[in-house]
């Protein structure tokens, strides 16, 4: 899967990869693919360097679709971890306030301007503090395509899946694609399936169904309906 994102970046790293919309907050927050490539470099070296984690160790994202859990989506397979809910966990990514039981746990605030958590429940760590301290750029040890991805999923079956999701849903190579988070909450539908696809993506949350059709409009992109 991280080549999958590596390529979506390559093909132009200045242009908007990622923009996402939060109707409930009024946050518009816009990533190019240079931009969201540092946060998932930062984060993957956390996990290697700071947790001393590697392809075979377990991850929890324990957050809602955001621009913030993509980000994290992406390092966690990046770094070659596999993501799971299911024990024993070598990291934990959580809300505010909330922990879990794991040897490394990181709080996540969602916050429009990437803002640390300041209240922090006991032994948890701010991500965004952390992973501000590591390098720009990840050269550590990435993943086969036999390894854990996604649940049951390895690296090579989550593409496969992915791309049959992405024909489904009409996705096609160089689309700017708006998709709905409340008609697309699994993240194969709002993160894996576009880029596999070779898509860039506008994700909108907590938007009414007029309010789609403008924004596609005003992001020069493709609607995506549920399939």
């Amino acid at each position: 899967m991280s080549s999958a994102f590596l390529a979506a970046v390559s093909a132009d790293p200045a242009r908007p990869l990622l923009t996402w919309y939060d109707d409930a907050t009024g946050e518009r927050t816009e990533l190019s693919g240079a931009t969201l490539a540092n946060w998932v470099s930062k984060t993957a070296n956390l996990l290697v360097d700071g947790c001393g984690l590697g392809p075979g160790a377990n991850a929890a994202i324990e957050l809602p679709p955001h621009w913030q859990t993509a980000a994290l989506y992406l390092s966690v397979w990046t770094a070659g971890l596999s993501i799971s809910a299911e024990s024993p966990l070598d990291v934990a990514f959580v809300g505010p306030g909330e922990t879990a039981d794991a040897p490394d746990v990181f709080a996540v605030g969602l916050h429009p301007f990437a803002l640390p958590v300041r209240d922090l429940a006991p032994g948890v760590q701010d991500w965004v503090s952390s992973a501000r301290v590591h390098g720009d750029h990840y050269s550590g040890p990435r993943p086969a395509g036999t390894d854990l991805a996604l649940g049951t999923f390895t690296h090579d079956s989550l593409v496969s899946f992915a791309s049959t999701r992405a024909a489904a849903m009409g996705l096609t190579a160089g689309s700017r694609v708006l998709l709905a988070i409340d008609d697309h909450p699994d993240v194969v539908d709002w993160l894996v399936a576009p880029l596999v696809a070779g898509c860039t993506l506008v994700l909108s949350a907590h938007t009414e169904s007029s309010t789609l059709e403008k924004r596609a409009v005003v992001e020069r992109a493709v609607l995506v309906s549920r399939p």
